[in-house]
């Protein structure tokens, strides 16, 4: 379901609904973080001074807002139906229009909610929504190539590998190597 009265969007699947983060997240999204972080530390950028705090959240917040309503992100917390828990989050990024249609998914989960399926429903729900709803005919994804996770969980979600980026991304402290993935809408090429 896409809402954008207000700029707001919903994505429903079996088990979760992913939506924009609102204000009222900041003390669940602190703490899973917090709970997480030797879980995500390997896998993400260095986090800034200020990335726990409140201050950082509302500018995520406002962030969040602005590219929806400008159409150059679609960033999503995932919210379990059940309980309402937050467990991670997917962000349809870099979404560039014109010839190319195109965005980036990136995404995490917090470390109790890893390897329940939770982010393969995420991700499925993304890239129908970015094809179906958006129309983006490409969505790329990069991961390090010894995160065996994430490549099954792309691969799992119709993504095929299409090369390495060199220095792709500064990650935990240092520049590292990404392997890209693509997604593509009528893809013609094959298993993986």
């Amino acid at each position: 379901m896409l809402r954008l009265g207000r700029h707001r969007v919903r994505i429903d699947t079996e088990r979760m609904v992913l939506r924009p983060p609102v204000h009222s997240d900041f003390r669940p999204w602190a703490q899973l973080r917090r709970d997480s972080q030797t879980f995500l530390k390997p896998w993400e950028p260095s986090w800034a001074a200020d990335h726990l705090t409140r201050k950082g959240f509302v500018n995520r917040v406002y962030w969040a807002n602005r590219s929806i309503a400008q159409g150059t992100a679609l960033p999503l917390f995932l919210a379990r139906r059940a309980d309402g828990a937050l467990l991670g989050a997917i962000t349809l990024d870099n979404i560039r229009r014109g010839p190319s249609q195109a965005g980036t998914v990136g995404y995490w989960i917090g470390e109790g909610f890893a390897r329940e399926g939770y982010m393969r429903e995420a991700l499925s729900a993304l890239v129908f929504h970015a094809f179906e709803v958006m129309d983006l005919s490409r969505i790329e994804s990069a991961c390090l190539p010894e995160n065996s996770a994430s490549i099954g969980l792309l691969e799992s979600c119709g993504y095929k590998y299409e090369g390495v980026a060199q220095s792709y991304l500064q990650i935990n402290g240092r520049w590292r190597n990404h392997v890209l993935y693509a997604n593509l809408r009528g893809d013609r090429r094959g298993k993986v």
